[in-house]
């Protein structure tokens, strides 16, 4: 069946931004977009690493990965493989395989929100992997699907090109435009958070956590 195709590629933001986000929690960045946006319900099954990036977004019918393998030839540096697998538990849609070659093409690492299989090898490696659930059964292979349109993951809206950012709390995405501001407000709170738990140490605190 058919896979469409809305574009081969996504818009990437100035790499400066991109990697601002990297030493930012998503917790903070979370806290910074009124604590709406993010995907619930996926965990990361990687050794450990943050993911950061663009969305390169699939769409796919549940239990099926060949939307998958057509991103996969199209995917490259900076990209993050968002799938919309529709919360599907029951057929994983990457393993093994599939994520050698998402780091061949230089990818930056997986959101799906679905299932995924030989969990051990995502386990032992540092590329980035949240899903949904694990699952021996195999995916079919037979589409439809779309590949650059706009995708829900874990009732959290992801449209080709937000920056996507992953950590040990979860996945957080939001669109490039207004990126800056964010990062700024984020990199403001950590200070403010920084100074509250300096003060807890030195004995100084006075209650001003829970009234920011």
């Amino acid at each position: 069946m058919t896979i469409t195709i809305a574009a081969s590629s996504v818009p990437k933001p100035p790499a400066d931004i991109i990697e601002g986000f990297r030493g930012a929690p998503t917790s903070v960045i979370s806290d910074n977009l009124a604590r709406l946006p993010g995907a619930v319900g996926l965990k990361p099954y990687h050794r450990g690493g943050k993911l950061v990036g663009t969305a390169f977004t699939v769409r796919t019918r549940p239990g099926d990965n060949l939307a998958i393998h057509r991103a996969l030839e199209l995917v490259g540096p900076g990209d993050v493989i968002v799938v919309d697998g529709g919360g599907d538990e029951t057929r994983a849609l990457v393993g093994e395989i599939m994520k050698n070659i998402a780091q061949w093409r230089k990818a930056e690492g997986y959101v799906i929100d679905g299932a995924i299989r030989d969990v051990a090898a995502f386990a032992a490696d540092d590329f980035p992997c949240y899903a949904r659930a694990v699952m021996h059964r195999g995916p079919y292979k037979n589409g439809p699907g779309e590949i650059n349109v706009p995708v829900t993951i874990g009732g959290s809206v992801i449209a080709p090109g937000d920056i996507v950012v992953g950590d040990e709390d979860g996945v957080v995405s939001f669109p490039a435009a207004g990126a800056a501001a964010l990062l700024e407000a984020v990199r403001a709170q950590v200070a403010r958070e920084e100074e509250t738990l300096k003060a807890i140490r030195q004995g100084r605190y006075q209650g001003s956590y829970g009234k920011s």
